[in-house]
């Protein structure tokens, strides 16, 4: 960031003795000999810090750096002025328009070593402006992100419980099928089994299947043919008798065709009694 310091005082050879102390400090030094040409400069540049004499024609120093307070807050504001001013000075230092007051005829390396202090209370405004506006931007962006995510949370939530009513109707259709439906997954244990399987092969209807491995509820018969690889392919049809007597027909067939599970499904319709 360039350093653009204004230089305001009616007499040139003070200007000009502040320019050469100054400038070996590499400041940008813009020169007026009023507050009028003072406030001309501050509308075309962007300075930092302003050195006005208080005693001029037309505006006093205290006069400028007031509507300097006013129309450029963020200035570090200077008067360069005689002891016979400081009680001039004093009030609009305590009013915030004047940060400090500096006496002719000054010492150089002070006056020199306060210039350096005025930029940097400076710079660090401009740099707690930039953070804060950054900290702004950074809120309205973390409140339009947890918007959207608002709003992605309820369309996951409806879509999580239309999957949730399509697969209560999904279960209550299996359970009124006429017929025996188990799911075995490849790992070999039952996923699926409706009321009839439950009926037909878990212990007069008190064995629950779900969990338990097929091999250990499902007769020898059944599961020769559901490990053939042939019924399964061709979902060929077998006549199996049942405990209680009655003849049944199976079929089984491969899942994986719309899901990503590698188990079978196995259909067992039981004639009448």
């Amino acid at each position: 960031m360039e350093r653009t310091l204004l230089l305001v005082d009616d007499e040139e050879n003070i200007t000009s003795a502040l320019v050469r102390l100054l400038r070996r400090d590499g400041y940008r030094i813009l020169r007026a000999n009023s507050g009028e040409a003072g406030l001309e400069l501050l509308a075309q540049n962007e300075v930092g810090v302003i050195i006005s004499d208080q005693r001029m024609p037309g505006m006093t120093g205290v006069e400028f750096l007031g509507k300097v307070r006013e129309l450029y807050p963020d200035t570090v504001r200077v008067v360069l002025s005689g002891y016979t001013e400081l009680n001039t000075v004093t009030d609009a230092i305590n009013r915030g328009a004047v940060y400090k007051f500096l006496t002719k005829p000054w010492e150089d390396e002070l006056l020199r070593a306060n210039v350096e202090e005025a930029f940097q209370r400076y710079e660090m405004k401009i740099e707690n402006v930039r953070l804060a506006r950054e900290l702004e931007d950074a809120n309205e962006e973390l409140m339009r992100i947890n918007h959207e995510l608002e709003l992605r949370v309820e369309e996951k939530t409806r879509e999580v419980m239309r999957n949730l009513e399509i697969l209560q109707v999904s279960q209550e259709v299996l359970e009124r099928l006429p017929v025996a439906v188990i799911g075995i997954g490849n790992d070999g244990v039952i996923a699926i089994a409706n009321q009839n399987a439950h009926g037909l092969f878990s212990e007069n209807g008190m064995r629950p299947l779900l969990g338990e491995v097929a091999d250990s509820v499902i007769p020898p018969e059944l599961l020769s043919y559901i490990h053939d690889e042939d019924s399964r392919k061709f979902k060929r049809k077998v006549f199996y008798r049942l405990a209680d007597g009655r003849e049944s027909q199976c079929w089984c067939s491969p899942m994986g065709e719309i899901s990503s599970s590698q188990g079978v499904v196995l259909v067992v319709v039981a004639d009448q009694e």
